[in-house]
């Protein structure tokens, strides 16, 4: 197993470099075709997805985690649409970022470049693996990619066509492949592949990222959980709001950029609670409420502290009342995870406040969480939504996984 694992490291290496010479034309191309590939692919790519599902549900799986594997014919043809956009956006490679001279002539710049070999470690989302693949691919990055074994057949039939379409073109296949085994050592040997991999990318529940971070050599770039908080000011549009957190609540409920908790200001909280009632059970939506706001809907779940710290990814929202915008903006950032907070508000000083006071990658004024996305926010797709604040944050694109390095040119020049 270690020895098959040395083998794919030395093959993303060697691809890797070969890769970082290519120019944006010659890797439009590569991405064109296997986009066309993944279409060209299609009928497999499903029933092996299908597998998969009918596996999963076997197993008991929830709903929401088998909405993050289902695969369809518009999810696919959404992929590739991701992967169109990757191609549209300018290549960050190559670009010289300023150049000073010297006092002694010399003249220093920097210039991005790519990463060399990034590995992926997520859960059962397929379209991860096309998404890591393309932005990779752009930013001239190999990519080894270690997929949730509930989704195994799926990503093996994407990646088998991916790898199809850069061969058709006479480009580098090993620049994106796939660990089939699916036994733990296999993962943690990965997390330990310091001479192969770069930066080390997990994507998926705390409990997967808490053991990449904690067990892993190589660099970790942190891609966190969503505990999203949604808060409705005094000064609230009510059908504006109910919009909103009907959208990011359950729109999609398997995502980490859906909504998890509602903070409401006591002072609109009696007329407004029985209204976000009606319309959350239009969806069946649970909600666990503080005491004060059990007062004025009796049907609410009493919230336990744990709720405020959860991320549910189901029909579940946890709600609270507060006084001010300033007690909204201390609870979001005791329980958030730095992902993804919005305020409603027609108060400018209010939002002012919010944008300014909360932690996290993303913040909105007036809008849902959802949109917090490397598709919605013009990247194509992301690798990833970086919650951490080295490096990287927020949704991450073909520039996040760039480093750069510096260029100095010179006519003679010694050190005295």
């Amino acid at each position: 197993m270690i020895n098959m694992l040395e083998m794919i490291g030395k093959r993303a290496k060697d691809a890797s470099r070969k890769l970082a010479l290519l120019g944006s034309v010659k890797k439009n191309e590569g991405l064109k075709a296997a986009a066309e590939a993944l279409l060209k692919g299609e009928e497999e790519i499903l029933l092996a997805n299908r597998k998969d599902i009918e596996r999963a549900r076997g197993a008991g799986m929830n709903p929401g985690m088998i909405d993050r594997l289902t695969l369809t014919h518009e999810r696919i043809e959404a992929i590739i649409e991701g992967v169109n956009q990757v191609i549209s956006l300018d290549d960050p490679v190559g670009e010289v970022l300023g150049m000073k001279e010297r006092p002694n002539g010399l003249l220093i710049g920097q210039k991005r470049v790519p990463m060399g070999v990034i590995g992926m470690i997520y859960e059962a989302r397929p379209n991860v693996t096309v998404d890591a693949f393309a932005l990779c691919f752009k930013s001239g990055n190999a990519v080894i990619l270690k997929g949730g074994s509930d989704a195994l057949e799926s990503n093996k039939a994407i990646v088998k066509w991916l790898r199809e379409g850069l061969n058709g073109c006479e480009l580098p296949e090993d620049c994106v492949q796939l660990i089939t085994d699916t036994d733990r050592e296999a993962t943690k040997q990965f997390m330990r592949m310091n001479g192969y991999i770069d930066v080390l990318i997990p994507r998926g529940g705390a409990g997967l990222i808490r053991t990449v971070v904690e067990n892993s050599t190589v660099p970790v770039i942190e891609t966190g959980t969503g505990n999203c908080h949604i808060y409705v000011d005094e000064t609230a549009d009510f059908d504006m709001a109910l919009d909103i957190i009907f959208n990011a609540k359950t729109q999609r409920i398997s995502v980490c950029n859906c909504c998890e908790s509602l903070l409401v200001h006591r002072s609109i909280a009696g007329e407004f609670l029985p209204l976000l009632k009606k319309r959350l059970d239009e969806k069946q939506v649970e909600i666990r409420a503080d005491h004060e706001s059990l007062s004025i809907v009796p049907e609410f779940k009493a919230a336990t502290e744990e709720d405020w710290g959860t991320e549910y990814l189901d029909y579940i929202l946890s709600v609270k009342q507060v006084g001010s915008v300033e007690e909204a903006i201390d609870h979001i950032n005791r329980y958030n995870t730095g992902h993804s907070e919005s305020i409603i508000t027609k108060d400018y000083d209010s939002s002012r406040k919010f944008l300014e006071g909360v932690d996290a990658a993303a913040v909105y004024v007036n809008a849902s969480t959802r949109f917090t996305d490397g598709f919605e926010f013009g990247f194509g797709a992301e690798i990833g939504i970086s919650t951490q604040k080295l490096h990287a944050r927020g949704p991450m694109g073909l520039k996040e996984l760039t480093t750069t390095k510096y260029i100095i040119y010179g006519n003679g020049q010694v050190r005295p």
